[in-house]
């Protein structure tokens, strides 16, 4: 529908939903001059919308300046929205008894455009625990449950995916090249988990697997996070196997129309 032939006030809004949505999207914080590329609005426009969705929370300027990211208020309302999710309540006691038996922190997680997000967190009884939260963003490149993600999906919808992202360097570890990444997500393909190496925070070890939807495709995943001190020795009795467990518990118990 046209903005002049919508109610008024939805022209508006629609043009709020396109550049939140364009943020939302990007592979990194854009800026305005992207916004305007992306939304095809004038750049005036960009402006004021983008100054509207800052004083409301919905949107934050990144430390650098320059570049905008989604704020606190519009990860507020998603966390409420994941609590009551189906996906989340099906996956409660799954995760509890993978954090129960691993006795480390245990992440549910679901893609946001380029990023996986966690939408669960539970915490290890340990001293040491993890900084993120529920609403975190994580890379697809960099993080267990994106690699596992990436992993899970069809050749041609992995590369769309990756066709325009752009790779950034947390650690020495990090991959940051396309063609070591695609050898990464075969070799995670081949072995059945995926794994970060200190890639996405130093001297931490996270190990992921997907939980798979009626139709075979990724609807979210499930990694365990591991200082790296206290890593076991024998990673596939202490952390694949009943990760792996959960994740099919999971896959069972959800419907068609879990999120």
């Amino acid at each position: 529908m046209p903005d002049d032939a919508k109610p008024t006030g939805t022209a508006a809004f629609s043009k709020f939903l396109v550049v939140l949505q364009c943020i939302a999207d990007a592979p990194a914080p854009p800026g305005i001059a992207q916004l305007t590329a992306a939304s095809n609005y004038p750049r005036p426009t960009v402006y004021r919308i983008v100054g509207a969705l800052i004083a409301e929370g919905m949107v934050v300027e990144t430390p650098r300046g320059g570049s905008y990211s989604l704020g606190p208020r519009l990860l507020s309302l998603a966390s409420r929205s994941w609590e009551r999710s189906d996906l989340r309540v099906a996956a409660s006691e799954a995760l509890q008894t993978l954090r129960d038996l691993t006795q480390e922190t245990v992440h549910l997680a679901v893609r946001s455009g380029s990023e996986m997000v966690y939408i669960e967190k539970l915490e290890s009884p340990h001293a040491v625990r993890m900084a993120s939260r529920i609403g975190t963003r994580v890379t697809l490149y960099s993080s267990s449950v994106g690699k596992a993600y990436l992993s899970s999906l069809k050749r041609p919808d992995r590369d769309a995916l990756l066709a325009n992202l752009n790779f950034e360097r947390f650690t020495p570890n990090t991959i940051v090249e396309r063609t070591a990444l695609d050898a990464e997500l075969d070799a995670t393909q081949a072995r059945g988990y995926a794994q970060d190496r200190e890639e996405n925070e130093e001297q931490i070890f996270c190990y992921g697997s997907a939980i798979l939807g009626a139709n075979g495709e990724p609807i979210a995943c499930i990694s365990i996070s591991i200082p790296l001190y206290r890593k076991s020795a024998t990673p596939l009795e202490t952390y694949i196997a009943p990760l792996k467990d959960a994740c099919r518990a999971i896959t069972e118990g959800v419907g068609p129309g879990s999120r």
